[in-house]
């Protein structure tokens, strides 16, 4: 072999080397998430890591910077209102119909100080069911709203159109006997509820005309498949 080929021979070897490096060091960088505690995030050094923690959706701490979602999470069980074992995740993505207050939350992501900066987030869906019976049409309760104005009571209707998110004004519209109503709620659905399931709903009729749901409403079992 000539000395020219063993030149090329050495370069098209470097080349090769410094590719594998290159390679090497992308896949390192772009390595599976640690899964921590809550309590290992706060009180260890994780800065600039990628790990993945789960809690459930802390009351009251949903806000909006922008396209961000901001909120905490705590341990289950936990009482929320302790700030320290809470976690707060801004979240730049679409909030899926299943998160609300006390949802359990698996957030992935690279933590920033006391916060994690997620890039992927899925829900533990809720899931309930209820029969119809005892509840109220659409209709009824409006046809009596002077007197069942904050009266705790059940209603029941088809869900009309879309689902929001918890950032929303109202979480859906639900339709029986002819007549529609907004109902509020900051909580989970059921990943199954969407325009035309029936529901049930337990709460009451607020003075803006708006139906609060204090419980995860319910798919009505009575025509569950």
């Amino acid at each position: 072999m000539n000395k020219s080929a063993k030149r090329r021979l050495v370069v098209v070897g470097g080349i090769v080397v410094i590719a594998m490096l290159v390679i090497v060091a992308i896949a390192g960088s772009g390595g599976s998430a640690s899964s921590l505690s809550i309590a290992d995030v706060l009180g260890g050094n994780y800065d600039g890591k990628k790990v993945q923690v789960s809690g459930a959706v802390v009351a009251d701490s949903l806000t909006s910077e922008g396209s961000t979602a901001v909120f905490k999470i705590a341990p289950e069980g936990v009482d929320a209102a302790d700030s320290e074992q809470a976690l707060t995740v801004q979240y730049n993505g679409a909030l899926p119909a299943t998160f609300g207050t006390g949802v359990v939350a698996i957030c992935t992501g690279t933590v920033d100080g006391k916060t994690l900066e997620a890039s992927e987030m899925v829900t533990k869906c809720p899931s309930k069911y209820e029969s119809a019976e005892g509840s109220l049409t659409v209709k009824g309760l409006l046809d009596q709203r002077d007197s069942m104005m904050f009266k705790d009571t059940k209603v029941c209707g088809y869900v009309k159109g879309e689902i929001n998110d918890a950032q929303a004004d109202f979480r859906f519209t639900i339709e029986s006997q002819g007549e529609t109503l907004k109902v509020v709620y900051d909580g989970g659905l059921d990943e199954a509820i969407t325009d035309g399931t029936a529901l049930v709903i337990s709460g009451h009729l607020d003075s803006d005309g708006v139906f609060v749901a204090t419980e995860q409403p319910s798919i009505d079992s009575s025509i569950k498949a």
